[in-house]
């Protein structure tokens, strides 16, 4: 069985020793009941990873030892930024979680015409950093060393018009669209996923994103789910150029 891993912000310790952050040390005694003598990995979200051994352990603080570097980042060499209509938070939380661990290198949530729901200016920077928490998570567990930068909401309009200065390679999922996702040629390292809400894309907005130089591809013959849809065509992009090959 793996070590157990625990987010630790950087920077990592240099020394022979180190403390779990509380809510980490907490979850390590409380939920997982770790013991002296137990194997830990701890990772700053950069790309950097301790093994380590726990020395010391009790309900809000636990002592790591024997500190070693882990030299595997596991990072996707194909760089996916997807761009996700906002849903219900179930749902935004799912996508979260499974975006990071297919190696997903960012997260921009985007309010469009027909998302589900709407968060307030007030609300937006604390659903943020729960997002950032499940993305923190689904990292421990997947064995990610490498945080997404995970964004907070902006409203399609001013994403799409600060994306149309972007030599990325772009893409937005639409049922309609003209061309099979493996007919892309020349797709490079970075990839700008934009994917619909529940009911979709207005023709209005998904004209603005062709504008903004978004190519329309499909995944198949079926109309997918929000949630669905991002999920395969990451899976999709890591299969065809990333490290899924």
């Amino acid at each position: 069985m793996a070590a157990p891993r625990f987010y630790c912000p950087p920077p990592l310790p240099l020394n022979t020793n180190a403390e779990l952050p509380p809510d980490a040390a907490h979850h390590a005694s409380r939920v997982l009941r770790l013991r002296v003598g137990d194997a830990v990995q701890i990772f700053d979200g950069l790309g950097n990873a301790l093994d380590a051994t726990i020395h010391a352990i009790n309900g809000k603080h636990v002592l790591l030892g024997n500190l070693q570097t882990v030299l595997d980042t596991n990072a996707s060499n194909l760089r996916i930024h997807l761009a996700q209509a906002m849903s219900s938070s179930e749902k935004m939380d799912w996508v979260i979680q499974k975006a990071t661990e297919l190696g997903a290198t960012s997260i921009q949530p985007v309010q469009t015409q027909r998302s589900v729901a709407k968060l307030a200016e007030s609300r937006a920077e604390k659903r943020t950093l729960h997002w950032q928490g499940v993305a923190i998570a689904a990292c421990e567990q997947s064995g990610r060393n490498t945080l997404p930068a995970t964004h907070a909401p902006v409203e399609l309009d001013s994403w799409l018009e600060a994306q149309r200065a972007s030599t990325h390679k772009k893409l937005i999922l639409l049922p309609e669209g003209a061309r099979a996702l493996h007919e892309q040629t020349e797709v490079g390292q970075d990839i700008v996923l934009l994917i619909g809400p529940e009911g979709g894309f207005t023709s209005d907005e998904a004209l603005r994103a062709q504008h903004a130089g978004f190519i329309p591809i499909r995944l198949g013959p079926r109309v997918l789910r929000t949630e669905t849809a991002a999920i395969a065509a990451i899976t999709a992009l890591q299969t065809l150029w990333g490290d899924f090959r």
